[in-house]
């Protein structure tokens, strides 16, 4: 089976690149899986200062593999397993930043949002796609509604509109927002300020920002409201439009 992410350990920065582009990075489960895996490996490793979570090819992630949520029962959607992850870049000592050159969507933007820094390039683009399928933000909102200025979160939320890298600056989202030709040297740029802090007082500063609230009991929340959408008529049908290339009936 061929990996679809994949990690470098190289000059103290661990770099965590998602390379499934025939699905445009959807979270499957065997990225999921990869992922988390490679999340912990990179955590796990003293020599790893910085983690950079990034991506080959034209997007980011897409979110959850919607070929794998058609037809299945609420208990057997893929997303019960997506809080685990960003659980894991939420909560890691190791600070997270994320490198997005091109599209994310739904839990790609929830991937974006549990990074403790997000660099993105101008024009990439992010949308709270999951309304319009039939499903709820749910399990991302955990990570997401932390970063995002109230009257944005509602707006993007129940509209599903789709906005660049400067409005994801402007409302909290991401920390920087340059031109394509700038990422690399503008993550070099964080990642180099992340390595001048001692691992120790990174990893308790991070405890301190997260502050004495469990993620657990929300998570728990989300992820059954989430998959309850999943698995119901509107969401099903939401994703047979998309699969189908049409509007959802409620969109007619």
């Amino acid at each position: 089976m061929t990996e679809l992410v994949h990690l470098d350990v190289a000059d103290g920065v661990a770099t965590i690149t998602l390379d499934s582009p025939h699905n445009r990075n959807a979270l499957s489960a065997q990225l999921r899986g990869e992922l988390l895996g490679h999340l912990d490996t990179a955590i796990a490793d003293d020599a790893a200062r910085v983690i950079v979570l990034t991506h080959t090819e034209r997007v980011f992630c897409s979110g959850m593999d919607l070929t794998e949520a058609r037809g299945a029962a609420a208990s057997d959607q893929g997303v019960a397993e997506f809080p685990a992850i960003l659980e894991r870049i939420w909560s890691s000592p190791t600070p997270v930043l994320a490198r997005v050159a091109g599209p994310a969507r739904a839990g790609g933007v929830g991937l974006v949002a549990a990074c403790d820094v997000a660099v993105v390039a101008e024009d990439a683009t992010f949308a709270f796609s999951e309304v319009r399928i039939g499903v709820v933000p749910a399990v991302i909102s955990v990570t997401v509604l932390p970063r995002l200025l109230p009257r944005a979160a509602h707006e993007l939320f129940l509209t599903g509109e789709t906005f660049d890298g400067h409005r994801a600056a402007r409302i909290g989202l991401v920390n920087s927002a340059v031109p394509g030709f700038d990422l690399d040297a503008e993550v070099t740029r964080y990642a180099e300020m992340l390595r001048l802090g001692a691992p120790g007082a990174l990893a308790a500063t991070k405890e301190l920002l997260r502050g004495d609230a469990p993620l657990d009991a929300r998570f728990a929340e989300m992820q059954q409201l989430s998959a309850r959408f999943f698995a119901g008529e509107e969401g099903q049908e939401g994703i047979r439009a998309f699969a189908e290339k049409r509007k959802p009936r409620w969109a007619q």
